[in-house]
């Protein structure tokens, strides 16, 4: 009898949606996942990979409404777990048991899903010895029930709908999510980057636009040990030991100290000038990275540039999975569909993302967040029955963007309503005092 082996037919590019998954959401995940949710609270029908893998499905699926969605789902969940106890057959029983569900677990999901990007896209993670991460926000309408008016409130116009803050943080050179804050439609998008410093990995460049300027933020990101790269706007105030116009300025250390903050030291930071065609578009960014070859101009305006990640990720959650609007009309099963919706995003990204590690680095953010959603989707119509596709990670490998070249503004057209927006204008240069001189010494003093 022969004991020749088998040819091994499988490909390593060749995984099924099912493996591709289980690369994030490993037996680990899952195990912490169970142990943030207390044993009282679980269902017997409703176990928490169930309930979370269903909550999953029902952002990628279609659907015009919960309900149906959750069938899709529910088929899909029966398909992925054929060895587990079947779920819940409606989804009034699903609403309940997600919202006994603690948001810990989610978080706990997200934890791993983080861990496991550090891990298969390791040579994609750093950028010119950072990790630039985009912060920015955005706001999600919520259905008008009394529930969700009495405890979310308006942000907005008279008469608008309850809305909730997304404020997130992106890595800008693959566009996929690293962490986010929740909070109501009119919470503060600075205070939500300070919570999310603690969840910043090693070698983290925070990227921000105009809105986040602030000494307070500023100072707390430097004394954090955590380099950040915000654009300023005409409100700021700088101040230099030697006078110079500010039309000759180009790179340079100021002084961050507001009039109002002259208790407390001043803030050295390196102003940088980064130049367009118009004068007027001249962008101006502050950092706390003071050695100009460890973050050069040029790379400090690539890595603004690459912020518009941030806006791409929005569009990908709002239009591409229709998160517009949320569907749930309770306060828990609100904030866990926001939750259970971008995990699901950040996954859907991630998954693309490391489809394409393999192909050269200019082309590792180019992935298309509709073209991998689609593949899913035909994933999720094929899961309920008996052929299984083996070929889902080589339909991410083209899952690419268009790659034409761009003429036209990276804006949506000017519709009647909104007003216009204009570039930020520069911010104000003025020269030290002798007085702030000699209190800025004496800072010195002390801290030596």
């Amino acid at each position: 009898m022969s004991t020749a082996r088998k040819p091994n037919t499988l490909r390593p590019h060749a995984k099924s949606f099912q493996e591709c998954l289980r690369e994030f959401l490993t037996p680990a995940v899952w195990k912490q996942a169970q142990q943030a949710r207390a044993p009282r609270r679980e269902s017997t029908r409703w176990k928490t990979q169930t309930l979370v893998l269903v909550l999953l499905t029902m952002t990628w699926c279609c659907g015009d409404s919960a309900a149906e969605r959750f069938e899709t789902a529910k088929a899909v969940c029966v398909a992925l777990l054929p060895k587990r106890k079947r779920p819940g057959k409606t989804v009034q029983g699903f609403q309940k048991a997600l919202a006994k569900l603690p948001l810990p677990v989610l978080r706990a999901v997200g934890e791993g899903v983080r861990r496991a990007l550090l891990r298969l896209l390791s040579n994609q993670w750093l950028v010119n010895g950072f990790v630039p991460l985009g912060c920015d926000g955005s706001r999600l309408e919520c259905p008008r029930s009394a529930e969700l008016e009495r405890h979310l409130g308006q942000a907005g116009k008279d008469l608008s709908a309850p809305t909730l803050w997304l404020t997130t943080l992106v890595h800008v050179r693959l566009g996929v999510p690293w962490a986010w804050r929740w909070g109501k439609g009119n919470a503060s998008e600075r205070a939500h980057l300070v919570q999310l410093v603690r969840q910043l990995p090693n070698a983290a460049l925070v990227i921000a636009d105009a809105g986040y300027v602030g000494f307070d933020l500023a100072r707390t990101l430097a004394a954090a040990h955590v380099a950040f790269l915000i654009r300023l706007s005409s409100v700021v105030t700088l101040y230099t030991e030697n006078d110079l116009p500010l039309a000759r300025f180009r790179d340079g250390e100021v002084y961050y100290w507001p009039p109002r903050q002259r208790g407390l030291p001043p803030l050295p930071v390196r102003l940088i000038r980064v130049r367009a065609k118009k004068k007027s578009d001249d962008v101006w960014l502050i950092t706390n990275v003071m050695d100009r070859r460890r973050l050069t101009p040029v790379g400090a305006g690539q890595f603004y540039r690459w912020r518009w990640e941030n806006e791409g990720l929005f569009r990908t959650y709002k239009r591409t999975l229709s998160k517009v609007k949320l569907m749930s009309r309770s306060v828990r099963l609100v904030h866990r569909e926001a939750e259970g919706s971008m995990l699901a995003a950040q996954l859907l990204l991630a998954q693309v993302a490391w489809g394409l590690r393999r192909v050269g680095e200019n082309e590792s953010g180019a992935c298309s967040a509709r073209k991998v959603l689609l593949a899913v989707r035909q994933e999720i119509a094929v899961l309920s029955t008996t052929r299984r596709s083996s070929c889902f990670r080589q339909r991410l490998s083209v899952a690419r963007r268009e790659r034409r070249a761009r003429t036209s503004r990276k804006a949506r057209r000017q519709w009647p309503r909104p007003r216009p927006t204009t570039p930020p204008k520069p911010p104000r240069i003025l020269k030290l005092t002798t007085k702030e001189k000699r209190a800025i010494h004496r800072f010195k003093q002390c801290a030596a």
